[in-house]
């Protein structure tokens, strides 16, 4: 049984003056008609125009490249579908039998889209001013701790870029090994550059971390 609806609209301090713009805003289209991608889509490009605005302000130095980091890094997938577990979004989720039978209600592209749609029902429902302040409560705390560590480059970003301007072919990856239980693996990953003799191996707790410990390895190497 779906909660009332007018727990969610006091967890976020905001009460719908038409409630079918936050029902909308929690029906996933594999219900059908009246789904939330409208809603979705309004609510991912408010999102991306305000937090744009707070670190253009809060980093008055910074270049356009370590803005749009810092922005990635707040409005990527994972964190607002944890915003949307904060919330507790799951569980007011109206999903078709399909998804519902497959737990779309934990699914993180599904609450991550439910949290964007959220706010564009918000949106819809009021104006910029109101949707602002509901953002700005949101991510108080991202936007309190917020550094400029967010927005350097990752070393395989950087060995991409660095490679590419020097009209040199972009470094290839692959999984040589991976050990452990299956909660708990080491992967040891080599990063083949055309330019070097040798191909560099790194290790780490997932494909992702060994890649970049590569990366960095053959960045010093250049460096």
């Amino acid at each position: 049984m779906i909660p009332e609806l007018s727990l969610l609209c006091k967890q976020i301090d905001y009460q719908f003056k038409d409630i079918k713009y936050l029902q909308q805003a929690l029906t996933h289209r594999s219900v059908g008609k009246g789904n939330n991608e409208r809603l979705e889509f309004l609510g991912d490009a408010i999102l991306s125009f305000i937090i744009s605005d707070v670190i253009y302000h809060k980093f008055p130095n910074i270049d356009e490249g370590q803005l749009s980091r810092l922005r990635a890094a707040l409005v990527k997938g994972d964190n607002l579908a944890n915003k949307a577990r904060e919330l507790e979004l799951g569980q007011y989720l109206k999903l078709g039998a399909g998804e519902l039978k497959s737990g779309g209600f934990r699914r993180s592209s599904i609450l991550a889209d439910a949290f964007e749609a959220l706010i564009g029902a918000v949106f819809v429902d009021s104006d910029e001013l109101q949707v602002r302040k509901l953002i700005m409560r949101l991510f108080a705390d991202e936007f309190k701790n917020i550094n400029l560590e967010r927005a350097n480059k990752d070393p395989k970003t950087e060995l991409q870029e660095f490679l590419q301007s020097r009209g040199r072919a972009v470094p290839e990856y692959e999984v040589v090994k991976i050990e452990g239980k299956s909660h708990q693996q080491t992967f040891t990953v080599s990063c083949c550059v055309e330019s070097l003799e040798q191909s560099v191996n790194a290790t780490g707790g997932s494909r992702r971390k060994a890649e970049q410990a590569a990366a960095k390895k053959v960045l010093e190497q250049f460096k």
